[in-house]
């Protein structure tokens, strides 16, 4: 079963805070796969990977970049994992029906958006009624996370 963290966002937007995330995720050692909502979506993400920050950027690639086996962050619309990564960001309220795959899940969203958060309400359920470890993040005035629960 997976680890599931669902990620209620309140104080920076996904574009904020999956960065950070993503560098954590990194200086453990871990390869991560981000799912977003389109391929739009994957292109304006793979754009903020290399621009966050003015003197940081993170290693990253999509379908449209190739070498998914060397990218340590994979960005897509479509479900898989070409890097063999152990790490699962969703976002744009994706879902992917085996979650067994991954031994940590990051479920984002936008804690300012009713449908949103009704959302991962559901997901959450789901999770728990699948047997998966629930862990419930949210987010301080100042962008960082405290585990709530």
């Amino acid at each position: 079963m997976a680890e599931i963290g669902f990620y209620h966002l309140t104080a920076t937007p996904l574009e904020r805070a999956l960065p950070k995330l993503l560098e954590r995720t990194l200086d453990t050692g871990q390869r991560a796969v981000v799912l977003a909502g389109s391929d739009e979506r994957v292109q304006a993400l793979n754009g903020l990977l290399w621009t966050y920050e003015d003197r940081s950027w993170l290693p990253h690639g999509s379908s449209k970049d190739g070498f998914d086996e060397d990218q340590p962050i994979w960005l897509s619309a479509v479900e898989g994992n070409p890097n063999g990564a152990a790490f699962l960001f969703l976002t744009d309220g994706v879902t992917i029906d085996d979650l067994t795959a991954w031994s940590r899940v990051f479920d984002l969203f936008d804690g300012r958006d009713d449908a949103a958060v009704a959302a991962a309400r559901t997901r959450w359920k789901a999770a728990r009624d699948g047997g998966h470890s629930l862990a419930y993040w949210c987010q301080t005035d100042r962008g960082g996370w405290e585990k709530a629960g």
